[in-house]
């Protein structure tokens, strides 16, 4: 009998991003608000003679670094499994754009894997393994709105989650993340508190998130990469947007609309007069999730 499951693998914004100094391990404190978004990746796990992973469309990673990969091999030795899979992704998260994509496919990796072998995706199991590959995948297991410490991948408290519209914009040049890091510490911005976003999503109020949103990273990412700071400041003047700032370290950036038409116009006037790549989205509750499972 062999099986096929997709995993839906949602991506993120960081609607506060506070970066500590460097720490004597290279790693720096961080203390992020991450919300899960509609816009997805689709993840199918299909049974294979062997581990196997495809993208499309390609975005240029070999498949034994896709973070993908690595989820499975992680995740099979910690629970004793084999994991004889071809695993498909279909992109829809730009690549490398701070919107958490590779990460969310790693979380759904673990999270299909799970399913198939009648692990709950929260098991402690999947918990680790999620924690070695990356800061952001152990938020991808919860979704909706968490506040991160440590390094950014300790859940600190899981948040109310908001229904916001959301236009996002990426102008298609890549801000590298090591890169950003490196420019921040080189003039290190201070961080700001993370106190307003918290509440805004505990008072469920918009209006107050899009004057919250805050990203220490913002200038950083500018300096590595003009064209974000370019395309921040013409996201902001746009009629309808509550707040805007950078997604994570970068390229991408990210408004809370007034509502789903104005983000629907947001996104097309970026692609029409500017030639962005932009999509208009929502907020989710959910972080990756298994959307149906076939059997032959």
């Amino acid at each position: 009998m062999s099986q096929r499951i997709c995993v839906v693998a949602p991506a993120k914004i960081n609607l506060h991003l506070g970066v500590g100094t460097c720490l004597s391990d290279g790693y720096h404190q961080v203390c992020s608000v991450l919300h899960t978004l509609s816009l997805h990746d689709s993840i199918v796990l299909q049974d294979a003679p062997a581990l196997s992973v495809g993208c499309a469309p390609d975005v240029g990673v070999q498949s034994e670094q896709n973070l993908a990969y690595q989820a499975a091999r992680v995740f099979a030795d910690a629970a004793g499994r084999d994991p004889s899979f071809s695993i498909g992704i279909t992109k829809r998260i730009p690549h490398a754009a701070g919107l958490g994509g590779g990460s969310s496919d790693a979380a759904a990796v673990i999270t299909g894997l799970a399913h198939i072998w009648g692990i709950d995706r929260l098991d402690q199991r999947c918990l680790d393994a999620a924690a070695g590959i990356g800061a952001d995948v152990p938020f991808f297991l919860y979704g909706g709105a968490a506040l991160m410490k440590g390094k950014g991948d300790a859940v600190d408290t899981l948040l109310p989650p908001l229904d916001a519209a959301i236009a996002i914009v990426w102008p298609g040049v890549p801000a590298p993340t090591a890169r950003v890091y490196s420019a921040f510490d080189e003039d290190p911005a201070p961080s700001a508190s993370s106190n307003n976003v918290v509440g805004a999503l505990y008072d469920g109020d918009a209006v107050r998130l899009g004057r919250a949103l805050t990203n220490n990273l913002a200038e950083a990412s500018v300096r590595v990469a003009p064209v974000v700071g370019e395309a921040l400041a013409w996201l902001r003047k746009q009629p309808g947007v509550l707040g805007a700032d950078v997604a994570g370290s970068g390229s991408a950036v990210f408004a809370v609309a007034e509502n789903a038409e104005a983000a629907d116009r947001i996104a097309k006037e970026a692609l029409a007069e500017e030639g962005w790549w932009a999509c208009a989205t929502s907020t989710s509750a959910r972080g990756v999730f298994v959307d149906g499972r076939e059997g032959q």
